[in-house]
């Protein structure tokens, strides 16, 4: 994978509205209402995002993706600067 291509996923993710994203599954972090997906916090809170069809599974890693893609790419590319030159 090119570094220009690692540059095009971080940009769609942080064309994504601001995190973190957390997941909150009726039942398991809450009992009353539908599960969700909670954007941002404090003044950065923003609408939450309701999936149709997903499993909790689905759920809890598009919320964990939010924050997973940059942090994996910004170490991908702090590993790629350890390489020696080819």
């Amino acid at each position: 994978m090119t570094n220009e291509e690692l540059d095009r996923i971080y940009e769609r993710c942080e064309s994504a509205r601001i995190g973190p994203w957390t997941s909150f599954v009726e039942g398991r972090d809450h009992l009353s209402g539908c599960s969700f997906i909670k954007v941002g916090e404090g003044e950065n809170r923003r609408d939450d995002i309701e999936l149709t069809g997903a499993t909790v599974a689905d759920q809890d890693f598009i919320a964990s993706a939010r924050q997973d893609i940059p942090a994996l790419i910004k170490e991908i590319k702090r590993l790629r600067e350890l390489l020696p030159e080819n």
